[in-house]
């Protein structure tokens, strides 16, 4: 095995010591388990064991995706895969420590979205208020429920004409602090679904100085600090815990993820912690394709700044060609108004649309149904196209598709053309825990109005929470989530019906 030193990639401090790492493996350009298991799978096996499909040829499986895939399904506990001393996996996950400047990296199969489970999961054996990020999303919101933990929100800036979210400042982190003696840590969410960049460095510092640890739900950002055109990780601007949600921009295959501990004041504490919370919350049959594909894209990243910065020339070519038409606007032409945003992540394009004479849903319709063009998610006013990193996507004829979109707004003035206002969130009467928990009925959504909600709601994607369990329910976010549901595409996360026509609310 090679175990020459490869260089970091910028901005990124160097690895936990050797009691935290079991291997000395620190070859970058080397992915030990996805070679392994390719390796495992090139074997005569008889196999016995679960998954049932046994690899065999001629199963549905096979027919519709190719010997391959089964192939590779392996499950857990097996040797020269993920057993035994030095085994391919630990050294899989010592190079994606050292990759992300981590102490400590857990390769999750669930996604993000488990990620913030476990940190939420987490934090009550610090304290037992978590000062959150009102626009978390809302996984974050199931960790709240999962862990029982009181929370103290800090209420993100919102774009008023977009109806969007961005981020949160220092000084409303520290002022949020201040009204929790018994804060656990901060949480945040940077960057945001349109790319907004929050001063993690100086939120980090305001977390520390309250002695908290700061968590960073990083999800949109697992690519950050691995080219000099990309926006610093969160760990290398003093975060201690972090989420990153590998498959979205990074390249590893749907539902993979990581999650990192920094090697920080606190990562003594926290380590012994997130690892049992980790067991509680991980499959005991963790996907072998998901995990090599988090090996795969941690030596696709560090090896990959040319294929990177073709990636940022392809986003900004597309930014340019926006801004030359003049039809529509880019959301992030407006970043410079709110004192919370201090970069944009450079692969994300977020197009007001609303300039153009459309709304983003119809215009993700139209995009998808006519062009055969899928972006990643639509609001009301603008749509967000990504490009992962590393991918060249054929911007023209992006550009092209996106001009050619009718106008249908073009001089109409009916309500239901209006743009949809982020609806302010009601007041809270109990924690998540509790009103999850508490006994409930379904009533009609305009009976709802005045009453605590019993679950989460959020206008999906981006999954940022429009109504909390212990929330009360306002007019102006049924609205909002009535006519989210109803436009194409619409959908409200947690909804007891599509429709959103009944909610679901504490029992009195």
């Amino acid at each position: 095995m090679n175990t020459r030193t490869a260089p970091l990639p910028p901005n990124r401090p160097a690895a936990a010591s050797a009691a935290t790492t079991i291997t000395t493996t620190t070859d970058q350009s080397y992915a030990p388990y996805a070679e392994a298991l390719v390796a495992h799978s090139g074997r005569d096996w008889l196999r016995l064991n679960v998954p049932g499909h046994a690899a065999a040829p001629g199963s549905a499986l096979t027919d519709r995706f190719g010997a391959r895939v089964t192939a590779l399904d392996f499950p857990p506990l097996l040797d020269g895969l993920d057993v035994g001393p030095d085994n391919p996996l630990e050294q899989a996950l010592a190079l994606a420590a050292r990759a992300w400047g981590a102490r400590r990296t857990w390769f999750l199969t669930n996604g993000a979205s488990q990620g913030n489970q476990i940190a939420s999961m987490v934090a009550p054996a610090l304290g037992r208020t978590l000062v959150v990020q009102r626009s978390v999303h809302s996984s974050v919101v199931d960790g709240l429920v999962l862990s029982g933990l009181d929370a103290v929100f800090v209420q993100p800036s919102v774009d008023p004409e977009q109806g969007i979210a961005h981020g949160v400042t220092a000084g409303d982190v520290a002022q949020a602090l201040r009204r929790a003696p018994d804060a656990a840590a901060v949480y945040v969410v940077s960057p945001s679904y349109f790319g907004a960049v929050a001063d993690v460095r100086a939120i980090a510092d305001a977390a520390h100085a309250a002695g908290v640890p700061l968590i960073v739900d990083e999800a949109w950002g697992s690519h950050f600090g691995f080219h000099p055109a990309l926006p610093a990780g969160a760990l290398a601007l003093g975060a201690d815990l972090v989420t990153s949600s590998t498959h979205k921009l990074a390249g590893s295959l749907t539902q993979s993820a990581m999650l990192h501990l920094a090697d920080g004041p606190f990562a003594d504490r926290l380590e012994p912690l997130v690892d049992r919370c980790f067991r509680l919350v991980q499959s005991t049959s963790a996907s072998a394709l998901l995990t090599a594909s988090l090996d795969l894209a941690r030596r696709a990243l560090v090896s990959g700044a040319d294929r990177i910065t073709g990636s940022v020339a392809a986003a900004d070519a597309v930014r340019g060609a926006v801004r030359a038409r003049g039809r529509f606007g880019l959301v992030c032409d407006r970043f410079h108004r709110f004192p919370d945003v201090t970069a944009a992540d450079p692969l994300r394009i977020a197009v007001d649309t609303r300039a153009g004479g459309i709304t983003g849903h119809e215009a993700r319709q139209s995009l998808s149904r006519d062009h055969r063009i899928m972006v990643e998610v639509s609001t009301d006013s603008a749509l967000v196209a990504v490009f992962g990193a590393g991918s060249a996507p054929d911007t023209e004829r992006f550009v092209d598709a996106l001009h050619r979109l009718p106008s249908p707004l073009t001089g109409s003035d009916g309500p239901s053309r209006e743009p949809l206002s982020l609806p302010r969130p009601g007041a809270a009467r109990l924690t998540a825990r509790e009103a999850f928990l508490s006994p409930s009925r379904v009533v009609p959504a305009a009976a709802a109005v005045g009453l605590i909600s019993a679950d989460t709601l959020a206008a999906y994607p981006p999954g940022i929470p429009n109504v909390l369990p212990g929330e009360v329910i306002t007019a102006e976010t049924v609205a909002f989530l009535r006519r989210t549901a109803a436009a194409p595409g619409g959908h409200v996360r947690g909804a007891v019906d599509p429709a959103v026509s009944r909610l679901r609310v504490v029992a009195s």
